[in-house]
């Protein structure tokens, strides 16, 4: 076995070790057909007041710029579906932040992978990520062969659907790239079709500025736009309605990551706690959670915006 397929494997084979279900490895090159795309959906600004979005397109087209010498991206994906969900009369959160914030989780792990390549290989000069630089993360698993990306923008794998945090190590080791594996989504429009605030009209483009998710979490306005009124449907952080009608979600699996998992009480809360939220519960029930991204004034923004939805909603 030469070094090449050697170190390819153990990559693989550590990621697993660490809790990961998917690698993937990509040769770290400039990201062509994402070029024109990316200069056209901020041109059109789907990118609503996400002005981040802008910078940095050298580092965010080529990653041989955001880390030097870089020559492979080793593209990874976490699970985090749950094996318990809110309850049905509540506001919603997304799935995804159910628990611990995933960058804190997954970045200690990423550290550790690094360390345990340093010591099996030699020394090897790279950067960890998990969204939170200028990184095409889903251009990147799409591109190693973890799945397609869907009509709902996300990366679906075959075996386990699409609720998966992506992560990279972007290194200056030469390994065996896997390629891009074919687009399943077929004629299926569920997502397009289930997004109450038209995000997904064109099939693989979403426009962020419509997104709910964007809207709760992003959207930085003290109050949220009247033309989303009724549309929201109940969604207080972050949305996961293209994910939860897509087909290939009925291969999901509960995640086996402990700190992914809920504060007790959160699964229990029902519209009227939430109406009732106090800064203090607040700090309780999301410590070190995603949910701190929008603070305490931002998600009683939306739970008000929501709570006029269900008053208007019912009957005089």
């Amino acid at each position: 076995m030469s070094s090449l397929e050697k170190n390819t494997k153990l990559i693989k084979q550590v990621a697993l070790d660490l809790g990961f279900q998917f690698c993937g490895i990509s040769k770290a090159d400039f990201l062509e057909e994402e070029a024109p795309r990316l200069d056209q959906w901020l041109r059109e600004n789907k990118h609503g007041e996400m002005a981040y979005m802008e910078n940095y397109l050298d580092m965010r087209l080529d990653p041989r710029v955001l880390v030097s010498g870089s020559k492979s991206v080793v593209s990874l994906m976490m699970n985090y579906f749950p094996e318990k969900k809110q309850r049905s009369d509540s506001y919603h959160i997304s799935k995804y932040a159910y628990g611990i914030d995933y960058h804190f989780i997954i970045k200690d792990k990423l550290f550790q992978f690094l360390e345990i390549l340093r010591t099996e290989i030699g020394e090897i000069d790279g950067r960890v990520f998990v969204d939170s630089a200028p990184v095409m993360d889903k251009a990147w698993a799409k591109k190693s062969g973890l799945g397609w990306q869907g009509k709902n923008g996300l990366i679906i794998n075959p075996k386990n659907g699409s609720f998966y945090f992506l992560a990279e190590l972007i290194i200056d080791l030469e390994l065996i790239p896997d390629g891009p594996i074919k687009d399943y989504c077929g004629t299926c429009t569920k997502c397009i079709e289930a997004c109450p605030t038209d995000a997904l009209n064109t099939p693989y483009v979403v426009d962020a500025s419509k997104c709910i998710s964007y809207l709760t979490i992003e959207l930085k306005d003290a109050v949220l736009p009247s033309e989303f009124k009724n549309q929201m449907d109940d969604w207080a952080f972050g949305c996961d309605i293209c994910q939860d009608v897509c087909p290939w979600n009925r291969f999901s699996n509960p995640h086996n990551e402990p700190l992914f998992n809920p504060h007790p009480k959160l699964l229990d809360l029902s519209k009227g706690d939430w109406e009732e939220l106090t800064e203090e519960l607040y700090r309780e029930l999301f410590k070190k959670s995603p949910i701190k991204r929008t603070k305490f004034n931002g998600l009683t923004r939306n739970i008000d915006f929501l709570k006029e939805d269900d008053i208007l909603r019912s009957p005089r």
